[in-house]
């Protein structure tokens, strides 16, 4: 799969091939059946916003992807049935025509076995209907109940009500009344994920451009980051750039800057960036759903000896990891590159968790497949074209007082794999260097480290 060619853009037009939405809808809607079909499950029902989107291409918003409100169904014999806000649903009905074709033929045997099954009659398949809004309403309201019995009339209108049920999500109240309706309720997340984890070429283009989006996230960034500018204003100024491109919805910008550094917070704050700073960034936002988790580290103004070091370390394994990506390689042969969570600070795998680390990207930011010394050599996943998935690398500086931290995002090719993250990360980049002069010219931007952390185990400075 070659993408080196493909045009990436924010637009679709009529003189160039680019992402062909009727496909991805057909593409991925057909991967999704595949995958039910070689299950044991006669349905799946699911709550989680990027498995609906996969299933129905709909989408209402962002707003709404905490609340576990939505649903979708699709059996082996129906198409998708989607059940929204009422206004939401009528909006479906109106704009999505692939949603139909949800009802047998009125001779049809609804309780056919699934080789002789009927093929839908049209009708659509966008219906008004809510969960329980993660317990706020009264639970006598009966709503845990309706879906229940909405779900449990498709699933014996289409002959698999006896069968297993997988769902991806789903809150006790839920659980208990589709149980309670005589349906076996089992674990769907992992035939969504197997549908999701090898990408379609539309797919791989939208990824492609949600990357191309964040490079100038980052040509921004490093223009504006300099000493006095504060973590949440890189973070809105990131966010900017993202909506005026049309990103439809920034996940998080992790802004981490100085001291806090190391260990990494995982959250940004309003600490003001300072002369020598080390900062690092990660830019996760959606793009037609399609999502990014994008790390880039600077130092501000200057930067350390110790700085320096870190981050040629950092880059080191990433490069060991990108050189070994290609069809047939394992999660376990990427993760044999990287240091032991004892080499870096941490007691164990679990305690140093997503600092070496990989991960599927696409409706989520986290997917098939995982890379991680905790898991993946025991479990190892075998890397195959049409893969996309960020590797992330991570060091701390010995002065104890920064950190580096590099992430990429590829695509598994026939004969290895392209890096669609393209700002430059092969060296540490100072950010509002060049404003420094002194009486001899520009000021040397490698300064000399003056905190040193005492270990709180030995006593000793790093």
């Amino acid at each position: 799969m070659d993408i080196s060619t493909a045009t990436v853009g924010t637009m679709g037009v009529d003189w160039e091939a680019r992402v062909n939405f009727d496909r991805l809808r057909d593409e991925r809607l057909a991967r999704l059946r595949k995958k039910l079909e070689e299950s044991d499950l006669g349905a799946l029902l699911a709550f989680d916003f990027g498995n609906i989107r996969y299933m129905t291409a709909t989408h209402i918003g962002t707003w709404a992807m905490d609340k576990l409100i939505r649903f979708a169904l699709i059996t082996r014999n129906s198409d998708p049935i989607s059940w929204d806000f009422g206004s939401a649903a009528k909006h479906h009905q109106l704009y999505n025509p692939w949603l139909g074709h949800t009802h047998m033929e009125a001779d049809a045997d609804p309780h056919a076995p699934h080789h002789d099954a009927p093929r839908p009659r049209a009708e659509s398949g966008a219906r008004a209907g809510i969960s329980v809004l993660r317990g706020a309403f009264h639970p006598d309201a009966g709503i845990a109940e309706e879906l229940a019995a909405k779900i449990r009339r498709e699933l014996d209108k289409f002959g698999v009500l006896g069968e297993p049920l997988g769902v991806d999500l789903v809150e006790m109240p839920v659980l208990a009344a589709l149980q309670n309706a005589g349906i076996t309720v089992v674990d769907g997340q992992q035939v969504f994920l197997e549908a999701r984890r090898i990408k379609t070429q539309d797919e791989i283009s939208l990824l492609t451009s949600a990357a191309s989006m964040v490079d100038a996230a980052y040509e921004n960034l490093y223009e504006f980051l300099r000493p006095g500018v504060r973590e949440n204003e890189t973070v809105g100024l990131v966010s900017k750039t993202l909506y005026d491109l049309g990103s439809e919805y920034v996940e998080g910008v992790n802004a981490i800057s100085g001291e806090r550094c190391s260990p990494h917070p995982h959250v940004y704050s309003d600490r003001i960036i300072r002369p020598g700073d080390p900062a690092f960034f990660d830019i996760l936002h959606s793009f037609n759903g399609y999502r990014t988790c994008y790390y880039r580290t600077f130092a501000v103004g200057s930067a350390t000896s110790a700085q320096r070091d870190a981050y040629v370390r950092a880059r080191e394994y990433m490069d060991r990891a990108i050189a070994l990506v290609r069809p047939g390689a394992t999660t376990a042969d990427i993760v044999a590159v990287w240091p032991k969570a004892e080499e870096f600070g941490f007691p164990d795998e679990e305690a140093a968790f997503a600092l070496q680390y990989g991960h599927g990207v696409g409706l989520s930011i986290w997917e098939k497949p995982i890379f991680s010394r905790l898991v993946s050599f025991d479990n190892p996943e075998v890397l195959e074209v049409g893969m996309v998935f960020a590797l992330e690398t991570y060091w701390p500086s010995a002065d104890g007082v920064g950190a580096a931290r590099i992430e990429e995002e590829l695509v598994v090719t026939e004969f290895g794999c392209e890096v669609i993250t393209k700002f430059p990360a092969q060296d540490l980049m100072v950010a509002g260097g060049h404003r420094y002069f002194t009486i001899d010219g520009p000021m040397n931007l490698i300064q000399p480290g003056f905190t040193h952390r005492a270990d709180a185990a030995s006593g000793t400075t790093a």
